[in-house]
């Protein structure tokens, strides 16, 4: 399932990934275990964010997305599910043969 990961981390622990270099390695650990179709990293509510949108093949995978980010960052975790224009008018398309 196409799923919308947003990440905001804790400021006080930001500032330590970014002082002692591990925050590289951190995002690039993400995005290779991901594989996002779009990751985005931006200031929202006031910290640092990170947006990815990636396939969610097995909601198992969650502990191992969410509890790095948390233990790692202490970042604040949301995963939702999205649709693309395609999944849309499928879906909007199943509403007119119903």
């Amino acid at each position: 399932m196409r799923t919308l990961l947003r990440a905001r981390l804790d400021t006080h622990a930001g500032n330590e990934v970014i002082r002692d270099g591990t925050m590289p390695d951190a995002v690039q650990g993400l995005l290779d275990e991901l594989k996002p179709e779009a990751a985005y990293f931006t200031a929202m509510d006031g910290g640092r964010t990170c947006l990815m949108v990636f396939d969610l093949d097995d909601p198992s995978r969650i502990p191992a997305v969410a509890e790095k980010l948390f233990l790692d960052l202490e970042a604040e975790v949301e995963l939702v599910p999205v649709m693309n224009h395609e999944d849309l008018k499928k879906g909007l398309a199943a509403l007119k043969k119903g």
